[in-house]
């Protein structure tokens, strides 16, 4: 009797056919993985030959053979992307093939493969029970199966299939976005903000090759229309806050600017540019550039992905402008007490970037740095409280006159500590403990060694640096060689030892800090 399966001639393979196999191979697209799974070698041979020259979807089958549910566990194990299972119920067994359905649903937990069961002994597992009692997708007696049912089994079957992976993937897809989103969420500053978008951007398209351009335009309050732009390539970020968009190349220009006036997304060969309408005043455009191609689902991702980084940085803009507000009032305060004092506004933003190097140097994390550095200038506030008479007195003090001089460290502190925000908190500390020694003998409170907060004792080293080395109405400035003669008599002393070693160390480096802001 002839076999089923020859009831209709396979066709040959067609130029057409061929061409795409070629197309595919040249191109590193997988083919659907199916697995033919029966004791018999006839029955897997043919199948094999009825099937081999079909293409789903313009890709070609890949065949895995086992002839027992043993070696088909195995392909199992090595194989995580089969889609379809052509499983024969009896092989070592008269229900092999059903307990090899359990343990691929139940064991090896596996709910995309499509499972078609076959058997030529319908009576030893009757189709409804079957059914209704194991996660198959279909049910095949091998004498109906000819060549156009086996062709439309494995159509639908690896449809399926595509369909279920695709559902698997957007869920992945959208996981991942959630988790970067977190991880962007926890950027501290707008470079740190760009590096992570980049990161996150290589991760969800496998594409190492990106670049990240973002252009961000509100209108304020006073109706002023205020821009930023930034560029990161994975070495270095970019800021600019200029309107034009002349500093970016003129593709991702182009990109840019017709997101802004179409107000929506802009896809093109290889740059992905996403619109994010974030208030009436506030709009934001970020493009990325890619070497490889993306599917739909990684647009739609990226979508996601880039809307909500476009709502984190103007959050986080928007903070920065707070902090840097803040920051600036505090060298404006500290540069206005300097000068009732007669002395160089320069002198605070000075000591501030020295303070952030010796912060640095010794280790502290970046956040304490970033605070030291931006409350150093309130060291002095305290001098406000100081009478004229006193402040500016061309002789030396006398006793009484120094005393009321020294209250200016307890007046800074007791302006600036009933703050809870961080950075005049520091500067409390700042101002109450920058006159402060190591050996226990400054003012105002005698404090020793480590008992004298971090905070006030590089205060302390930075501020006697700058001191030194710059010109004021009663000195000349010390030379370098003076001064670093001062810093081996007094290390130990007045300074912090371990601070006076990288003083001493890197001091060329810190004097250059004092070119930055000259007299």
């Amino acid at each position: 009797m002839a076999n089923p399966l020859f009831s209709k001639q396979a066709p040959s393979t067609s130029p057409a056919q061929q061409a795409m196999v070629n197309k595919l191979s040249a191109s590193g697209l997988e083919p659907w993985k199916v697995a033919l799974i029966d004791d018999e070698d006839d029955i897997i041979a043919v199948s094999e030959m009825v099937l081999k020259r079909l293409l789903v979807d313009d890709r070609p089958l890949k065949f895995l053979k086992a002839h027992s549910a043993k070696e088909a566990m195995k392909l199992f194990e090595e194989n995580s992307d089969i889609a379809i299972a052509m499983v024969d119920v009896v092989m070592e067994n008269d229900h092999a093939g059903l307990d090899l359905v359990k343990w691929i649903r139940e064991s090896h937990k596996n709910t995309s493969t499509r499972l078609v069961l076959r058997t030529g002994q319908p009576g030893q597992a009757p189709e409804e029970d079957v059914i209704r009692d194991y996660d198959i997708n279909d049910y095949k007696n091998k004498t109906e199966l000819n060549s156009t049912r086996l062709k439309t089994t494995i159509y639908s079957a690896i449809r399926s299939y595509r369909d279920i992976k695709e559902v698997e993937q957007g869920h992945k897809g959208l996981e991942d976005v959630v988790n970067a989103t977190t991880r962007v969420l926890q950027s501290n500053s707008s470079e740190e903000f760009c590096a992570q978008v980049y990161e996150e951007l290589k991760a969800l398209t496998a594409d190492e090759s990106i670049s990240l351009n973002l252009y961000y335009r509100n209108r304020n309050v006073l109706g002023q229309q205020e821009y930023l732009k930034m560029f990161y390539d994975g070495a270095q970020c970019k800021m600019e806050m200029s309107e034009p968009l002349d500093p970016y190349s003129k593709k991702v220009a182009a990109s840019l600017q017709l997101a802004l006036d179409l107000e929506s997304d802009v896809q093109t060969d290889n740059s992905f540019t996403c619109f994010t309408q974030l208030s009436k005043q506030s709009e934001c455009a970020i493009s990325i550039q890619h070497d490889l191609e993306f599917c739909e689902l990684t647009r739609k991702l990226l979508n996601v992905f880039l809307t909500k980084a476009a709502i984190i940085f103007e959050s986080l803009s928007r903070r920065e402008d707070v902090e840097r507000t803040q920051q600036e009032l505090m060298f404006i305060l500290g540069e206005a007490i300097e000068q009732r004092s007669k002395e160089t506004g320069c002198h605070v933003r000075r000591v501030s970037l020295i303070s952030e190097f010796l912060a640095r140097e010794c280790g502290l994390d970046e956040t304490m740095v970033s605070l030291i550095k931006h409350a150093t200038p309130m060291h002095d506030i305290g001098k406000i409280a100081i009478p004229e008479n006193i402040l500016h007195k061309p002789a030396k003090l006398d006793a009484e006159e120094w005393s009321t001089m020294q209250t200016h460290a307890q007046v800074g502190y007791d302006l600036l500590r009933h703050s809870k925000k961080s950075l005049p908190i520091i500067g409390a500390n700042i101002a109450l403990y920058h006159h402060e020694k190591w050996n226990g003998k400054g003012y105002p409170a005698g404090l020793k060694g480590e008992d004298i907060p971090i905070e006030g004792r590089i205060m302390a080293l930075a501020d006697v640096i700058d001191a030194l080395a710059a010109k004021r109405a009663y000195k000349e400035p010390w030379p370098n060689s003076k001064i670093l003669e001062l810093l081996h008599e007094e290390r130990g002393q007045h300074f912090d030892p371990a601070l006076c070693d990288i003083a001493i160390a890197k001091f060329d480096e810190i004097m250059a800090l004092r070119d930055v802001y000259p007299d």
